[in-house]
């Protein structure tokens, strides 16, 4: 199905992004208003013919009828006959979501409800810090959330606790009080080892205070038995079934922490804005539909151009954990290596996705981003208004910046203007390498999307936006973005190399680069 776009792609040519201005209509051709957002993909080499192209490949793909399967209940992850109904968890009105028959839709409120009545009781507390224990999408989508919404956070401070390194929360701790700081332990079969390594420390650190941990603990769990043999009490525990993938949870009992910053009010506007998404991702037109252009633009550049990384760069400090976020939404959904029907896929999957805030990314790896031998696709993100009125020359300064930069990779600089901007200071011979150092070469793509400022719902339609443009590239690519199976292995080899780390079982039976570096551990630890 790529044989036509690849035809496309090799007619391209030495054809200038910049060139395709000459048409006036391009930026607003080549854009998508929706939600009060404005993606511009014009900065591309996507004209008419290659994005209809790019619009025949969905169709042949079924987008459009495998998003109605999604958004209907059925079991769409495959692999593991489960459906795929992260967006269930921001279904407000509530219409029927049928799962094997059954209308999930008054659990799934239901727990909203009670989620909403622990989150104010926390907030009228005298509770001073929250904790998250969690890993991989019971730590990412809340920490982020967190920081993405600091002008809205008016409740107790949150952490995140995720690493098993024991200084993450050591660390933590050392900023909490035991006696007005509970903990969030989120893990769905509550077993996950790191989360549960760490929720004990938080349990022997409270008892080493002296302070009881009756009341301290919330879990976030599908295994209440498990949160009971822990010391939560059924109340205290939030489920949620299994068609909630870990990356895709934030919607429900996993934003618990968000909920507790910013208030239920404004996490139901967060809920709102993903819901809008929603909506549009089902009712606009493919052509029209933003989830559905952001994914075949990232298509183009990876499967068609062979662009293997992808730079998400926001211009928001706040949304400084996004590009991380994101790192894990599309590379644990889409890096596959195999079809639904598990043949080998003839291309490559997803790609690598990057990225730091602007404008400190600007003095750092912007430099290979321009003049570097490899063609980094940029994703830019930029607020027209900031949060704070006393500042605004700092985000006028900030939005300068990120239009600059997408200009910049387009336009780039040629020897010649090089050359002019030098010959001051050289002539001759030194002239000509002075100038060869100052070329960029330009012409390499970028997406920009605009919003009015960040605020709950925007957030909200943000994250869902990213979360269909996954599915839609997943069902392109004919893989299943629903699985995980990739982080299985690791974790198993860990638990077998545990005993080896303690010295509470031989070394043998390992390759010598890990049996030498199982020595070196012994060696140190011993002294």
């Amino acid at each position: 199905m790529w044989d036509d776009l690849k035809s496309k792609a090799a007619g391209l040519g030495d054809r200038r992004i910049e060139a395709l201005f000459a048409d006036p209509d391009r930026a607003a051709a080549y854009s998508l208003s929706a939600l009060g957002m404005l993606f511009d993909f014009s900065k591309t080499q996507i004209d008419a013919p290659i994005y209809d192209a790019l619009l025949e490949v969905a169709d042949q793909a079924g987008v459009a009828a495998k998003r109605d399967a999604m958004f209907a209940g059925q079991k769409i992850n495959e692999t593991e006959g489960r459906a795929v109904l992260h967006t269930a968890l921001r279904n407000l009105e509530a219409r029927p979501v049928l799962v094997d028959g059954k209308d999930v839709m008054p659990e799934v409120l239901e727990t909203l409800s009670r989620m909403e009545s622990l989150a104010q009781i926390v907030r009228d507390s005298d509770v001073t810090d929250v904790v998250n224990i969690g890993i991989g999408g019971s730590d990412l989508g809340p920490a982020m959330g967190v920081l993405a919404l600091a002008p809205f956070h008016d409740g107790p401070r949150c952490h995140f606790v995720s690493n098993v390194d024991g200084a993450d929360i050591a660390d933590t701790l050392a900023k909490c009080d035991p006696a007005t700081t509970i903990f969030i332990v989120a893990s769905k079969t509550f077993t996950t080892i790191e989360t549960m390594t760490n929720a004990q420390t938080a349990k022997d650190w409270l008892a080493a205070q002296g302070v009881s941990d009756a009341g301290k603990f919330i879990a976030l769990s599908s295994n209440v038995a498990k949160a009971g043999e822990f010391g939560i009490p059924a109340e205290r525990v939030f489920g949620f079934e299994d068609w909630v993938g870990g990356r895709y949870s934030m919607w429900g009992p996993i934003g618990l922490s968000l909920m507790i910053a910013i208030g239920p009010e404004d996490f139901r506007a967060f809920l709102k804005g993903g819901e809008a998404m929603d909506r549009h991702f089902v009712t606009a037109p493919m052509a029209e539909n933003m989830p559905v252009a952001l994914a075949l633009v990232g298509l183009w550049h990876n499967q068609v151009l062979g662009h293997a990384t992808r730079a998400v760069l926001p211009y928001d400090n706040r949304l400084a954990r996004l590009p991380a976020y994101l790192q894990q939404l599309e590379m644990e959904s889409n890096g596959k290596g195999v079809s639904m029907d598990g043949a080998d896929l003839p291309y490559h999957s997803g790609p690598v996705v990057w990225g730091e805030p602007g404008t400190n990314g600007q003095h750092a790896f912007y430099q290979l981003i321009h003049q570097g031998t490899r063609v980094v696709p940029c994703e830019f993100l930029v607020a027209a208004r900031g949060h704070e009125p006393d500042l605004k020359h700092h985000h006028d300064l900030l939005v300068a910046n990120c239009l600059a930069q997408s200009e910049a990779l387009m336009r780039g600089r040629t020897l010649d203007e090089a050359r002019a901007k030098v010959a001051d200071k050289f002539e001759g011979a030194e002239l000509e390498r002075q100038a060869r150092h100052r070329v960029f070469p330009g012409n390499r793509p970028s997406t920009t999307l605009i919003y009015d400022q960040l605020d709950p719902q925007t957030l909200g339609k943000i994250i869902a936006l990213y979360e269909h443009r996954v599915f839609v590239e997943g069902v392109i690519l004919g893989i299943n973005s629903y699985d995980q199976w990739g982080v299985e292995l690791g974790k198993e080899l860990a638990t077998a190399l545990g005993p080896l780390v303690t010295g509470e079982a031989p070394v043998q039976g390992k390759d010598g680069s890990t049996a030498q570096l199982l020595r070196f551990v012994h060696t140190h630890q011993a002294r």
